[in-house]
């Protein structure tokens, strides 16, 4: 069984890897990693690894580009896959190799750029707990991040939309299409602590349904006010990097892709309009998407690392 196994162009590869390239345990890991995603991107088309083209290629790039991962991160996908079907060729797997003549992404220095974990929280912790917004500007961060929203819909997000016993929220996107997106326990306590304040903010007639509102204007936060807020953060916190509300989205979306993250189920879940609400929910439904975030997502992660160093 082990020697079939081995023959395989997975171990084939794999052991070309080691040996051959002598690869750390860690890049190893990494070219492992980017091979199995496309390998699942191409099983769903009912295609094995040995009958890709340069069109197969190109789709599942562009299907990258639709969920917002970073070109960086494109650029060494194609790389990990350029590397295997140079491979597959050489070995006698294929004829042909079909990223021959695959173009790396252009990256440009006005693209948006994605922030780590600890900057994430670096971002956070610049916020300033004494201030009258301080536990609703940790929330609204918290949100950002755990639920890949467009800042529309984080401005535009409602209580009445907000399931946390189930660990869900409904999200209003373009076109008024809905979607509904797993939200992180740590998201869901920082916004549990910002109600507690805001229950004393005498809200105007009209907008008591929104759930990020100006203390002092008494009305929902607009996309100004929260890039304004994000951007004094990301100054308070030292990070010299152009981040702006959408960079915690592409964020989110690469950090689930690096996690291992199925990518029709970020694309689901970012909600983007060339899937129409009937497909996402014909396809995946919300025990996966919510089985995706808390494998994958680094907030969840976290809490699960926490849960095991406590026992």
């Amino acid at each position: 069984m082990c020697a079939k196994k081995r023959n395989t162009p997975f171990e084939r590869y794999k052991i070309y890897l080691r040996l051959e390239k002598g690869l750390s345990p860690l890049t190893l890991e990494a070219y492992m990693s980017d091979l199995e995603k496309f390998d699942a991107f191409v099983k769903e088309s009912g295609k094995e690894l040995t009958d890709v083209t340069l069109c197969d290629v190109r789709s599942f790039l562009a299907m990258l580009d639709d969920v917002g991962i970073h070109p960086r991160t494109q650029a060494r996908l194609i790389s990990s896959l350029r590397s295997f079907y140079g491979f597959m060729k050489i070995d006698g797997y294929m004829e042909h190799n079909p990223t021959e003549l695959l173009r790396s992404p252009k990256i440009g220095r006005y693209l948006p750029d994605v922030l780590t974990l600890e900057e994430v929280d670096r971002i956070i912790a610049a916020i300033d707990a004494n201030l009258l917004e301080g536990q609703r500007n940790r929330a609204m961060i918290e949100v950002l991040y755990s639920c890949g929203l467009r800042v529309s819909e984080l401005c535009n997000l409602r209580i009445s939309n907000l399931y946390l016993s189930e660990e869900f929220i409904r999200v209003t996107g373009k076109g008024n299409k809905q979607r509904l997106v797993p939200i992180s326990q740590r998201a869901i306590n920082e916004l549990n602590f910002y109600f507690n304040d805001r229950d004393y903010i005498d809200i105007k007639p009209g907008f008591q349904d929104y759930v990020f509102v100006s203390e002092r204007r008494r009305k929902p936060l607009s996309r100004i006010t929260v890039f304004r807020i994000i951007k004094g953060l990301v100054q308070a916190a030292g990070i010299n990097k152009n981040v702006s509300p959408h960079t915690f989205r592409h964020s989110f979306a690469t950090h689930l892709l690096e996690g291992g993250a199925n990518l029709r189920v970020i694309q689901a879940m970012l909600g983007h309009e060339s899937i129409s609400t009937t497909e996402i929910y014909a396809h995946i439904d919300r025990k996966r998407l919510r089985q995706e975030i808390m494998e994958h997502h680094p907030r969840n992660k976290y809490k699960q690392n926490m849960h095991i160093s406590s026992e």
